[in-house]
């Protein structure tokens, strides 16, 4: 009798592990889907082609160092920032104004509310495509960097990545903010290009810049400079994440969102 109990324990303990993922698998698939149907939505039917457009930076670098318009050849240290990390974040910038303000202009806002899960779910997926459209071009970037410009080690691709997907996340905020691809475009760029100004895009040591770059850190101790990275990645990754929340509160405010 107790035999027959515990088999039937057994069996029922493996049709829910079974159900479980059996769901598991359906909202990884439902999951894959709506991150194929956000990168449709952003950038259109030739969404694979859109990372190219990044080799546009690297050729120009490229032409520069022919031309010599540039005397010095690049190093390891203008991997992270010059070559890969500044295309990027104009990519993510690019990206980033499309994500609500495109529903905005497009007047399919409205639709966008009636999204069973809520709107919620849209932006983040659709942030989730610009990211992954991001890995995509930084690959790429990663790829032509290494062969014709430089060798770099492995961390300046994340220290890349990181500013990217921090003016992707600002520019998604301006554009829930401003209601405008345009002026939310305006003003990320200006973001960008003050921060190129004080900081060199990495050249100068600031620890709260998106683009802090360890590489270009001179006259520093090694524990120092790892301080300074740690800190540096944790926080910029805190201040996208709030980017993100804010983004989000903020377009779920339909009124003010759908005013004319």
């Amino acid at each position: 009798m107790r035999e027959h109990a515990t088999k039937a324990g057994a069996s029922v303990r493996a049709s829910g592990l079974r159900a479980a993922a059996a769901r598991a698998a359906a909202a990884a698939v439902d999951a894959a889907l709506l991150l194929r149907l956000s990168l449709r939505l952003q950038l259109g039917k030739r969404f694979l082609a859109v990372p190219l457009l990044a080799l546009l930076w690297p050729a120009y670098q490229a032409l520069t160092l022919v031309v010599g318009w540039r005397a010095e050849s690049f190093d390891a240290s203008d991997a992270q920032n010059a070559l890969i990390g500044f295309p990027l974040a104009v990519l993510g910038i690019g990206l980033g104004v499309r994500i609500i303000a495109g529903e905005i202009e497009q007047r399919t806002l409205e639709v966008t509310y009636t999204v069973p899960g809520g709107a919620a779910r849209v932006w983040i997926s659709k942030l989730a495509a610009a990211a992954a459209a991001l890995l995509a071009a930084e690959a790429l970037l990663g790829i032509v960097t290494a062969l014709f410009f430089t060798p770099y080690p492995p961390s300046a691709l994340y220290g890349a990545f990181q500013s990217a997907v921090f003016y992707l996340a600002a520019a998604a905020g301006l554009g829930a903010l401003l209601r405008s691809e345009i002026t939310a475009a305006l003003v990320a760029g200006v973001l960008l290009t003050a921060n190129g100004f004080l900081t060199g895009f990495g050249g100068a040591p600031s620890r709260w810049s998106p683009f802090f770059n360890p590489l270009a850190v001179d006259e520093a101790s090694a524990a120092d400079v790892l301080a300074w990275t740690v800190q540096n990645r944790i926080g910029v990754a805190l201040a996208t994440a709030a980017l993100v929340a804010l983004s989000c509160a903020r377009a779920e405010r339909r009124e003010k969102l759908l005013r004319v």
